[in-house]
């Protein structure tokens, strides 16, 4: 069989491994295995009338020796990118697709018939790509149109709908920890309250988990609106009876104020989503004009999800790839790989667009605290989605 891997969305820890895993054992089996760069973008933009190896740019062989490091560094070494080939611009669509073979809405195309052709072309009798909801809903549309796909779930907010644990959330979590606890030493001399934003748009998931481990004083998610007047109060209470006189809050990007909306900003891309982030900033100063207290506002954004990955998603990395071999062997497709109550398995791929994922509020959240409440340990799973 000849396989094709692509990595779509944004970048995590634990990338790497997953496509070296996949690809040794590929080679071991007896498969071919072609690397698709830049995620769906690579698709779009590889032109079927010339050779393979004129479309280098858009995908490349990938054997022992390609992937032989890669799983000591984080990000992807394919490069990605959030291109949906469903839904292109017109002024993005490739030059050599002078009439494109797609349905239009509006100055958009569906350029699905055009994919389809470029997997036809490279010769590759499966794809496994690894991606977020994003990237797995075009995954799905593959499949509906009779590809076969095996999908592998990452995203360090560990939000796809249908798995308890993806690829990068792991690290994310255990980096925003280290870094919480190293801004400490600034925030304590300076006597002052620090806002911390963290990734994170529909599910709070990521600001909950750092704010519990690395024990900060209260934790704002994407999926419960916060007063700020009563937020005051409560950080006013967590600075006075600390005896270094600071306190430390998360907040995730996607969070809002009670009434608001969330902060985005600029065009929304392929998959309809705008950028976040500055709800953290905007509390901060809403903060210092109620206080009359110092700030300190940081954003660990891309700190999050940079660097090589922890234990967990190499071991996730690797274990997702080497079940999708199985699945692959098998010939067993429109499956996306899962973990579900601490056990590997698989589940249908249009699952993925069925619902959202979203933090237990009822099991792991004090709503009126604003703060992690985790009790009641016994039977719940490992990463308390």
């Amino acid at each position: 069989m000849k396989i094709g891997i692509l990595t779509g969305g944004g970048d995590v820890p634990g990338l790497n491994p997953c496509i070296k895993a996949l690809v040794y054992r590929a080679i071991e089996e007896g498969h071919e295995v072609i690397g698709i760069r830049r995620g769906w973008g690579g698709v779009l933009n590889y032109n079927p009338s010339l050779s393979f190896k004129e479309n280098a740019l858009n995908a490349i062989p990938l054997d022992k020796n390609a992937v032989r490091t890669v799983d000591r560094s984080g990000g992807t070494f394919l490069h990605t990118s959030r291109t949906n080939p469903s839904n292109v611009k017109a002024k993005e669509i490739p030059k050599f697709l002078k009439m494109p073979e797609a349905e239009t809405t509006g100055d958009k195309f569906d350029m699905t018939p055009h994919a389809l052709k470029v997997v036809e072309a490279m010769g590759i009798n499966v794809l496994v790509p690894i991606g977020g909801d994003d990237t797995q809903s075009y995954s799905e549309r593959l499949h509906r149109e009779g590809f076969p796909v095996v999908a592998i779930p990452k995203t360090m907010d560990n939000d796809v709908f249908g798995t308890d644990y993806c690829i990068g959330f792991s690290t994310a979590v255990s980096r925003s920890e280290q870094l919480i606890q190293s801004m400490r030493s600034s925030v304590g001399s300076h006597e002052r309250i620090a806002v911390i934003e963290l990734f994170g748009r529909n599910s709070g998931e990521t600001s909950l988990m750092a704010a519990y481990l690395a024990a900060v004083d209260r934790a704002l998610i994407s999926e419960v609106p916060f007063d700020c007047e009563k937020l005051a109060q409560l950080i006013m209470q967590d600075k006075h009876t600390n005896p270094s006189n600071y306190a430390m809050l998360t907040i995730s990007e996607g969070a809002k104020m009670t009434g608001g909306e969330c902060i985005e900003t600029g065009e929304a891309d392929a998959y309809g989503h705008k950028k976040l982030g500055g709800i953290g900033q905007m509390t901060a100063d809403r903060l210092k004009k109620i206080t009359g207290q110092e700030m300190v506002y940081q954003q660990l954004g891309y700190l999050m999800r940079s660097g090589a990955p922890d234990s967990i998603d190499l071991m996730v990395g690797f274990n997702f790839a080497n079940l999708a071999l199985e699945l692959i062997n098998k010939q067993i497709y429109g499956r996306m790989l899962a973990i579900k109550k601490g056990v590997y398995t698989h589940v249908p791929l249009s699952l993925v667009t069925s619902g959202i994922k979203r933090v237990n509020v009822d099991e792991f959240y004090d709503i009126e605290n604003y703060r992690p409440n985790i009790k009641n340990l016994e039977g719940k799973p490992m990463f308390l989605y």
